[in-house]
């Protein structure tokens, strides 16, 4: 069959679109403890996913086992279309996967200079065109007045510069990034990664991402694949994660929440501050109920009094970009709950300050409790009120 024009756009487009990585079923132990346990996981070309969990999670084992650096028991793992490991088959070397890859430690060759460590793997280039590339590379990262320098005359951030464009240089069409950033100081880290993100969706190669900070996730990825004990809890868009969890430990690795036990009555669940929507589940169902602090909005009433029968402030506290002030909640029935709320900018009521707590319930969550959960919840309950605060995590 002879491709029409408009078919070869067809076929072109599809194989733009494919994934550039592909994990399928993939396991693997060590001894007794499994690293990880039928992980399936695509990353496309121009995609940023990042791996993100607590330590020993096995997200760092498993980049390893896409980069050809660690052996998988089950599953395969496919780069470009191309098959590179899967049971019963030799692995394809890391060398011949068409990878970058940057770790934590930049691993710079110290005897070659910045430039000569960029131009490392470009072997099929002539020398102007090497130059070319690795000036290009060089200043797209603002480093490129330290092209004949050595790596130990650089700070920590610039080696780590100099890292991602040596990974980047032959123009792999996946880059593998463990944790690259987590060595730097604060404000350093958000420089270079914003640095980074910029030049990787311009060379259009496809990016898998290991880091334990959520807030570097939400930042660097166009998804998120979020584990726990070897497994993937949920991968889906930051916006998914974080306002569609599907899981309390997906709400609780994001930041802390105000949690709370009861149980649905007429498709919602009361809170001290406020009805919580538990639609689709049965009345009488024990629950777990999860508040953000954004989520808790507070407006002053009146001026601070001793009196400590409606809802007033404990502590305020500035954060910076955020203020964090600690409540004491009144619920209908006269009972007493401490939450805290996080509201923008400086905002500082004094102590015994009467306020008004409105939710926003879109950052409410509710999730129904195993049996071990429930019993621990009735304990909680045993003074007969529907709905008591179970601490702040």
């Amino acid at each position: 069959m002879v491709a029409t024009p408009s078919s070869t756009h067809a076929v072109q487009s599809a194989s733009e679109n494919a994934p550039v990585l592909v994990v399928e079923g993939v396991s693997r132990a060590f001894g007794s403890l499994a690293a990880v346990t039928d992980v399936d996981l695509t990353v496309h070309p121009h995609e940023v996913v990042c791996l993100l969990g607590p330590s020993g999670c096995g997200k760092t084992t498993l980049l390893r086992i896409a980069a050809g650096l660690e052996s998988l028991h089950r599953g395969r793992v496919a780069i470009d279309g191309q098959t590179v490991a899967g049971e019963g088959r030799h692995a394809v070397p890391p060398e011949r996967r068409s990878v970058g890859l940057v770790f934590q430690d930049s691993a710079l060759f110290p005897h070659l200079s910045v430039a000569d460590n960029v131009a490392f793997g470009l072997t099929e280039r002539s020398g102007r065109r090497r130059h070319e590339r690795v000036r290009a590379l060089l200043e797209q990262l603002r480093i490129g007045q330290y092209e004949d320098s050595f790596p130990h005359t650089l700070s920590g951030g610039q080696q780590q510069r100099v890292a991602l464009a040596r990974a980047l240089a032959p123009a792999p069409r996946l880059m593998l990034l463990d944790e690259p950033f987590s060595s730097l100081d604060a404000r350093l880290r958000n420089q270079i990664r914003d640095d980074t993100l910029h030049l990787l969706k311009d060379s259009g190669t496809g990016t898998l991402m290991v880091t334990h900070d959520p807030e570097e996730a939400l930042f660097m990825a166009d998804r998120i694949a979020l584990m726990r004990d070897g497994r993937i809890v949920q991968v889906g868009t930051p916006m998914e994660l974080y306002c569609q969890p599907r899981d309390p430990f997906v709400v609780t690795f994001f930041g802390d929440v105000n949690e709370f036990f009861g149980e649905v009555r007429g498709g919602t669940v009361e809170t001290p501050v406020g009805h919580v929507d538990a639609t689709g589940m049965a009345d009488g169902t024990s629950v777990r109920v999860m508040i953000r602090p954004e989520a808790v909005n507070v407006t002053v009433q009146g001026e601070p009094d001793g009196r400590h029968d409606r809802s007033h402030v404990v502590m305020s506290k500035l954060l910076g970009a955020s203020s964090l002030v600690h409540l004491c909640a009144h619920d209908a029935a006269g009972g007493e709950s401490h939450l805290h709320a996080r509201m923008p900018g400086v905002f500082l009521p004094a102590r015994n300050q009467p306020v008004d707590i409105r939710l926003d319930p879109s950052q409410a969550f509710v999730f129904p409790l195993d049996e071990q959960q429930a019993g621990g919840a009735s304990s909680a309950q045993a003074d007969g009120s529907p709905l008591r605060a179970q601490g702040w995590n």
